[in-house]
Parts: structure tokens; sequence; C-alpha cells
């Protein structure tokens, strides 16, 4: 519990901090273009990396808080034991899912990437580095859909 309690924590600060970045970059943007009228030529992307970032890492904080969307009504109507086997069931498609998809086909794409050498054109960064956002996302939710299976109540 304590483990999980300090993901949590980090997982919150880390959103705090790219929200605050992304909410400045954002700002600044919109100042630039019409205060200055010279737009800042880096911080369009940069508002999409950090989207993509807040976006991945928010859905696996939601998905560990157990504040994403989900449709309830088969849950909300089951007991007991049969409960519990459809809760192990979808924590399991979501650790298949987030396992295929987010970790192996990121760590992939972050390979590919990194590879060839691809870089931002206005932020100059390999894009290798934007990328990491889905396999760590994947990693997460992964370990909370392990920890509510095992979890006791």
């Amino acid at each position: 519990m304590k483990v999980k309690a300090k993901i949590d924590k980090v997982l919150g600060t880390l959103l705090i901090i790219l929200m605050i970045i992304l909410v400045l970059d954002v700002v600044w943007q919109v100042a630039a273009r019409y205060l200055v009228k010279s737009p800042s030529s880096f911080t369009d992307e940069l508002a999409r990396f950090l989207l993509m970032w807040v976006g991945l890492f928010g859905s696996a904080y939601a998905h560990g808080k157990k504040r994403h969307l989900a449709i309830d009504i088969l849950p909300s109507k089951l007991k007991g034991k049969k409960k519990e086997n459809l809760l192990i069931f979808i924590n399991v498609m979501v650790i298949l899912f987030a396992l295929s998809v987010l970790v192996v086909g990121g760590i992939r794409l972050v390979f590919i990437t990194l590879t060839l050498e691809q870089i931002s054109p206005a932020l100059r960064i390999p894009l290798g580095y934007v990328y990491l956002s889905l396999p760590l996302s994947g990693l997460f939710m992964i370990y909370y859909s392990i920890f509510d299976i095992f979890k006791k109540d």
C-alpha cells in the first residue's frame, strides 16, 4: 500500500508540473501572437508534446485512482465471486492492452525513432524521448491493474 501511495504522489506531482508548463506555454503563445505580433516558433510543438504526456500519464493516474470513465452496469448488478471474477477479467484485459500496445508498441516506436535519429522540427529534441510517455504510462497502468487484482479489501 505504501508503494502505491508513493507512485500516486509521484505521478500526481508530475501531472501538476506538466499542466503548469502546458498552461504557461499556451499563455505565452497567445500573448506572443496578439501582444507582440510575433508568435513563438516552439510553443505549438511543446504544447502538443505536453498534451500527449498529460493525456497518457493522466489516464494511468485516473486508472490507479479508479476515476477513469467506465460503464459499470454489469459490475454494479453482480455480487460476490461473480463480481470479483469480472473485475479480475477487466484488469487482465487492461494489462494485455497496456502491455501489447503501450509498452511493447511504445518501446518499438521509441527504438525506431531513436535509431532513425528523428528530431522534432522546432524544439530539436529526439522524438524517441517524446514517445517515452507510451511505455511509461503503460507500465503504470499494468502496475495499477496488478495492484487492483491482488489488493485485499
